[in-house]
């Protein structure tokens, strides 16, 4: 899998240039703080998937780094999803499909998962409004922490994620308006896990995207690209101009929607 700070990364730049297009293109306008929310929603929407990566996360070996965010409790979540998704897996795969032994890179690794969570991260918000975004805030501040701010993460540890996601989530909750609906939250989240399948895909490892879409008589089908063009985890490319290259792309976004950056750019266009 690719590295959890290229994924947080890659979710925040592409939620910032997708509100950059919307802004300029379709006047779909967002207050400083909701463009926040929108991306921290989205960079932790993009490590999300991989809840269902345990390993012995319990005996402290293995298992990925967001199954440590919230220390004890994320760590019993991932061993549930990665457990839940195998016995997903074994009772709805196919005689192609073949055996696993963990669930990772299954159901949670679909588009399918990330339709469904931003479905229902998307009605909690917009039917139950700020009460229901402070504990999806908290808990996606904490994922994109783990990604974007990953060595401050790993030194601080869980307890301090845990302090900065509430300050965090209650001074969104001070900030955000009271007459809005939080469905774009929903989008940012299934944007966040379709932008970590993608990252996946490019590595030698694919990812069943169109699951439960039968290809070539697999439910389980693998998507991915070729070994000689995959990208190794961990390595110059990935550090030299994946993360880089959604950073810079994530600034120029920003940039984009000043005022008067705005201003010029939709003159252009008319």
């Amino acid at each position: 899998m690719v590295m959890g700070p290229t994924h947080a990364v890659s979710g925040a730049a592409i939620w910032l240039a997708g509100s950059a297009v919307a802004d300029a293109v379709y006047n779909v306008h967002q207050t400083p703080a909701e463009l926040m929310v929108g991306t921290i929603v989205c960079a932790g929407g993009a490590l999300l998937p991989d809840l269902d990566c345990a390993g012995r996360v319990l005996k402290n070996r293995g298992g990925s780094t967001v199954a440590r965010t919230f220390g004890p409790v994320t760590m019993i979540m991932a061993e549930a999803t990665e457990r839940i998704a195998w016995g997903f897996y074994s009772i709805t795969r196919t005689k192609k499909d073949g055996k696993r032994n963990n669930g990772h890179r299954t159901l949670t690794h679909s588009w399918m998962f990330a339709g469904l969570i931003g479905l229902l991260f998307g009605w909690l918000a917009s039917d139950f409004g700020k009460p229901a975004v402070i504990p999806i805030l908290f808990f996606m501040i904490g994922l994109a922490m783990r990604g974007l701010m990953a060595e401050f993460a790993k030194e601080k540890g869980w307890f301090v994620i845990v302090v900065v996601s509430a300050v965090g989530a209650f001074a969104a909750y001070r900030s955000l308006p009271e007459s809005r609906s939080y469905w774009l939250i929903g989008i940012a989240v299934a944007a966040g896990c379709v932008i970590h399948t993608l990252g996946d895909i490019i590595t030698k490892m694919g990812c069943p995207l169109f699951f439960p879409l039968p290809i070539k008589k697999q439910v389980w089908y693998e998507i991915g690209v070729p070994d000689k063009m995959a990208v190794k985890v961990g390595g110059p490319f990935e550090k030299k101009v994946l993360t880089p290259g959604f950073t810079i792309l994530g600034g120029i976004a920003a940039i984009a929607m000043l005022p008067e950056v705005r201003a010029a750019i939709v003159k252009l266009l008319e």
